[in-house]
Formats: C-alpha cells, sequence, structure tokens
C-alpha cells in the first residue's frame, strides 16, 4: 500500500510540477507577447515624429508665403518687351539708315555751301577773220537754201580759199560745198521737161520721199507755173511733210487752177493733215460761186 501511495504522490507531484512548468511556460509566453507588443508601439511611436519632419521640410520647401515679395517686384517691374524677328529687326535697321541718311543730306541741303564759285569767264571777242569767215558763210547758206546749187558751191570755194585758218567755219563750209556739189551732179542728171518731173515726184511721193517729191514738183513748177495738177502734188506732198499753211496755198493755187480738183481733195489720204483745218472744208466742201 505504501508503494501505490507513493507512486500516486509521485505522479500527484510530477502533475502539479508539470502544471507549474506549464503556467511558467504560458506567463513568459505571454510576458514575450506583451514585451513584443510595446516594442512595436515604441517603433511607430519613433517613427511619428519622422513623418513629422519630413513634412515639415516639405512646408519649409515651398516658398509660398515668401514668394509674395518677389511678386510685388515684378509687377513694380516694366514688362520685358519680347524680342523681334529677324526680318522686323532688318526692317527697322534699314528703315532707320534710311531716315538717317535722309536727315543728314536735308542738314548738308541747309548748310551753305563754303566753296567759292567762280564767276564764268566773259566770252571770246571773235577775231577780224573770223567774223568775216562768218559773214561769207551766212551768204554762201543763203544761197544754198534757195536751191541755187551752183551760185553756193561758188561762194563756198571761196571762202575755202580766204578763211581756211578759221578752223570751225572752213569745216562747216566744205560740208555744205560737198552737198551742192552733189546736188549739181543729181540735177544733170534730173529730165529737163515739166512733165517728167511730174512723175518723177509722184513716185517719190508713193515711195514715202516727201522731201525728195517736194525738189522735184518744184522743179516742175519752174517751168510750167500754171500748172493745176503740179500745184495740187506739191500741196499733197507739204500736207505730209506738216507744212500746213504752205500746203493749203499750193492747194488754193490748184482748185482756183482747176475747180473739179475739189472732188479729188475730199477722198485723198495724201491731204488728211489738212482735214481739220477749217480752211481746207471751207476750200474743199463750199460751193463755188
Amino acid at each position: 500500500m505504501s508503494s501505490s501511495l507513493s507512486k500516486g504522490l509521485r505522479r500527484s507531484t510530477a502533475r502539479t510540477a508539470a502544471k507549474r512548468t506549464s503556467s511558467k511556460a504560458a506567463k513568459r509566453a505571454v510576458k514575450a507577447k506583451t514585451a513584443s507588443k510595446p516594442k512595436a508601439k515604441r517603433a511607430t511611436v519613433a517613427k511619428a515624429p519622422a513623418r513629422k519632419t519630413a513634412v515639415k521640410a516639405t512646408v519649409k520647401a515651398r516658398p509660398a508665403k515668401k514668394a509674395a515679395p518677389a511678386k510685388r517686384a515684378a509687377k513694380s517691374r516694366k514688362p520685358i518687351p519680347k524680342p523681334a524677328s529677324k526680318k522686323a529687326t532688318s526692317k527697322k535697321t534699314a528703315v532707320s539708315r534710311v531716315k538717317k541718311t535722309q536727315k543728314v543730306a536735308a542738314v548738308r541741303a541747309l548748310r551753305p555751301t563754303q566753296r567759292h564759285v567762280s564767276a564764268p569767264p566773259p566770252p571770246r571777242q571773235p577775231t577780224q577773220d573770223e567774223s568775216a569767215a562768218l559773214v561769207a558763210f551766212e551768204r554762201a547758206h543763203k544761197e544754198f537754201v534757195r536751191g541755187r546749187f551752183a551760185e553756193s558751191r561758188n561762194q563756198f570755194r571761196i571762202l575755202l580759199d580766204k578763211y581756211s585758218q578759221v578752223a570751225e567755219v572752213a569745216a562747216r563750209a566744205r560740208t555744205y560745198l560737198a552737198i551742192s556739189e552733189s546736188r549739181l551732179r543729181t540735177e544733170s542728171m534730173l529730165p529737163k521737161d515739166a512733165d517728167s518731173l511730174y512723175d518723177r515726184g509722184v513716185i517719190e511721193l508713193n515711195r514715202g520721199e516727201y522731201v525728195a517729191a517736194q525738189e522735184m514738183f518744184e522743179r516742175a513748177l519752174k517751168r510750167e507755173p500754171e500748172a493745176a495738177h503740179i500745184h495740187y502734188g506739191l500741196a499733197a506732198t507739204r500736207a505730209r511733210l506738216g507744212s500746213i499753211d504752205l500746203a493749203l496755198e499750193s492747194l488754193q493755187r490748184a482748185v482756183d487752177l482747176q475747180p473739179n480738183l475739189r472732188l479729188r481733195a475730199q477722198h485723198d489720204h495724201d491731204l488728211n493733215p489738212l482735214r481739220n483745218d477749217p480752211d481746207f472744208d471751207r476750200l474743199i466742201f463750199s460751193n463755188p460761186s
């Protein structure tokens, strides 16, 4: 019996000891859990101020309130103009250069010229030989204009013999002398009768050589002064040359000699330069008395 009781006691003591150890282990586990929990709280508490400091750093980094004076300063300053394009700047520079040159030119024009303007020298008086040569030249030239080429040729030759040292007058005299000689040669080749000269004048008129035609008609009238058809041809030639008054005179003479030439003159294209003249209307379209 004692052995069984001792075994029971041992078992109960072992059980109690096991319970004690298990309770101690449980307490230790609880303590470990509780100890671990405050550490987590401490970690979270430690982390919180770090976040606050980060937030404060970001708040400090933003210069919201401090930027107000800068804005006021920017408002007080004048706006900076935008840079113009290259084309606009080049145009502006060109315009400014032109204006500057114009101003400079205007100022220079307003300034009195400092250069001394010398008076032109008095004209040189011709010598005795030069004045005599000029008189002889004018006399020969009048004969040339009248168509007296033989006489003008002789006078120009005399002038060259006497006043060849006067260079300018001698040069002009040689020119007119050559023309006079050529005209004399053509005269020797021209027909002598009035009808042939008239026909030659009509040919030159149709060719448009109005000066030659006028010469032919004038030569023909020297042979036959009362030929109405020659006066009419001369009127047409002078009208083409623009000599309106002389053309009307020749036409008046032709109509007086032969009144039926009025019908021809009404449709003649050579007389077109005369149609705006009232004397032409009176002469051609009025009824003869």
